[in-house]
């Protein structure tokens, strides 16, 4: 649930779920009132006597009652007096109950006359039967109590006093008393009711995520959360887990990194020690005049040229490879004549083949036309590093690399063959990988960096091509990478 809505929630929850819990309790305590007092002789009662405890106003009003009776049984006189009549009204009114006398059938006093006049005629006659004794009389119309005595007037005439107590104006205590605790209860209830919700629903989920980004600050970036929920809070978790994620496979990287790096770093350091400690032997040779004769000195600065090719072929290869590593290699993409460029790198890599005793065969199945987009020096890495790679790992007397120029109708394939030793099948996914060497012992004779063929991987998915190898152990490995033609279409429309 998002947070508006539960803050509405709340909000709305805070008003109407006390309001409806305090209409019930006040039926509820009102049902029981009522119930709990209906044995005290009324005939009828209602919501509405729910005023001062029954208890309470009939000992009041009995207590008035009980006074006037005694005095009927002693002196009937004094309820002729009005000024006797005020005095006892006076008392008796803070308490809702007032004086009504009757002299045969005309009101003689009234505490209160509006309310006199309006249950006068309902009021039981002189030494009327049917009135319940001293129990009382509940007028319902107008909700009043009413104990009757009855007396004769000094000159005979038939009178009446009625202590009246007015039940619909008093509030009881009791009910006011119930009403405070179940307020009180309902308030409680509310807030903790509404108080465990918000914590479940915010400040649970709030602390689970304090405690994961510790974890994360601390370094455990397997400490994972999940989650169901919606809004804001569901949303959290989710970017949460999406960063958590990031930050591993980022460490991950940056782990693997650091890894190729020192790995690279040795490999480098172990490849260049291989000729400069070569180049310093024939150089102390020649320094000791071991060299001795014009053709002993000619083969020696021979090797010293060619160890020293070799460290630049290394150095070259690790400055392509920092180029890989921030993806910032530079590129001068042309239109390239396939058939002139491949014609010129293979008489250039002839030359150096035939040094190692290796035949370069070539053949090209293209039309002479046809064009590629591609830089020409990134283009020539490719060829070096796969010739190169071949050169590495020939263990026959007479090498063999074939080159083969292809047509693929919309593309171009290019296969540089060699009769090797070949690579075995579980580890020819592995050969364009940065640091794969066949040779896990690297040996001196073989050496490389073993970025060789991971440059060549790059640059040619730079062009929009793709590569990939074939290979048998003892008979040899083929390099295969696609290009795209160019196709002119002004010219095709023409």
């Amino acid at each position: 649930m998002k947070l508006k809505t539960r803050l509405r929630v709340t909000f709305a929850a805070m008003i109407g779920l006390p309001l409806l819990l305090t209409v019930l309790a006040f039926v509820a305590i009102g049902f029981y009132l009522v119930n709990m007092d209906k044995g005290l002789g009324f005939r009828e009662m209602d919501y509405s006597m729910m005023s001062e405890s029954i208890e309470e106003f009939i000992y009041s009003n009995d207590q008035v009652y009980d006074y006037l009776k005694e005095q009927a049984a002693v002196d009937v006189h004094p309820f002729e007096d009005i000024h006797y009549l005020e005095d006892v009204n006076s008392k008796i009114a803070r308490k809702f109950t007032y004086l009504l006398v009757r002299k045969d059938d005309q009101i003689y006093y009234a505490g209160n006359p509006e309310a006199a006049k309006r249950i006068f005629e309902e009021l039981p006659q002189f030494g009327e039967d049917g009135l319940p004794g001293d129990n009382g009389l509940y007028i319902d119309r107008e909700q009043k109590y009413v104990k009757q005595i009855d007396f004769r007037f000094s000159d005979g005439s038939e009178g009446s006093i009625f202590v009246v107590t007015r039940l619909n104006n008093l509030i009881s205590k009791k009910l006011l008393y119930s009403m405070f605790i179940a307020i009180i209860v309902i308030l409680v209830f509310t807030s903790a009711m509404l108080t465990g919700w918000i914590h479940k629903g915010v400040f649970t989920p709030i602390n689970e995520l304090n405690e994961a980004m510790k974890k994360i600050k601390s370094g455990n970036l397997d400490y994972a959360l999940q989650t169901n929920s919606g809004g804001e809070i569901g949303d959290l978790y989710r970017n949460y887990e999406d960063m958590r994620l990031r930050l591993k496979e980022s460490a991950l990287e940056k782990e693997e990194q650091e890894k190729r790096n020192k790995e690279l770093v040795s490999n480098i350091s172990h490849d260049l020690k291989t000729p400069i400690t070569a180049i310093k032997g024939y150089v102390e040779g020649i320094m000791d005049g071991v060299a001795d004769s014009p053709d002993k000195m000619d083969r020696y600065i021979k090797t010293i040229y060619s160890k020293a090719n070799d460290m630049d072929r290394l150095i070259n290869e690790l400055t392509v490879y920092s180029h890989i590593d921030n993806d910032r290699i530079p590129y001068n993409f042309r239109q390239i004549n396939v058939s002139d460029y491949f014609g010129d790198c293979v008489e250039e890599v002839g030359l150096d083949l035939e040094a190692h005793n290796i035949r370069l065969n070539y053949s090209n199945l293209l039309q002479e036309e046809t064009i590629v987009i591609a830089d020409p020096e990134q283009m020539k890495k490719v060829i070096n590093n796969i010739i190169s790679n071949s050169v590495k790992y020939m263990d026959k007397s007479q090498g063999v690399i074939d080159i083969r120029i292809l047509d693929e109708q919309d593309s171009i394939r290019v296969e540089i063959a060699d009769n090797g030793k070949g690579i075995p099948q579980k580890d020819l996914q592995k050969v364009f990988e940065r640091f794969y060497r066949s040779d896990a012992s690297r040996n001196s004779a073989q050496g490389g960096s073993g970025i060789g063929l991971s440059i060549v991987k790059k640059i040619i998915e730079d062009h929009g091509g793709y590569v990939w190898a074939t290979s048998k152990e003892g008979e040899g490995t083929c390099i295969h990478f696609v290009l795209r033609k160019y196709i002119d279409l002004n010219h095709n429309a023409q």
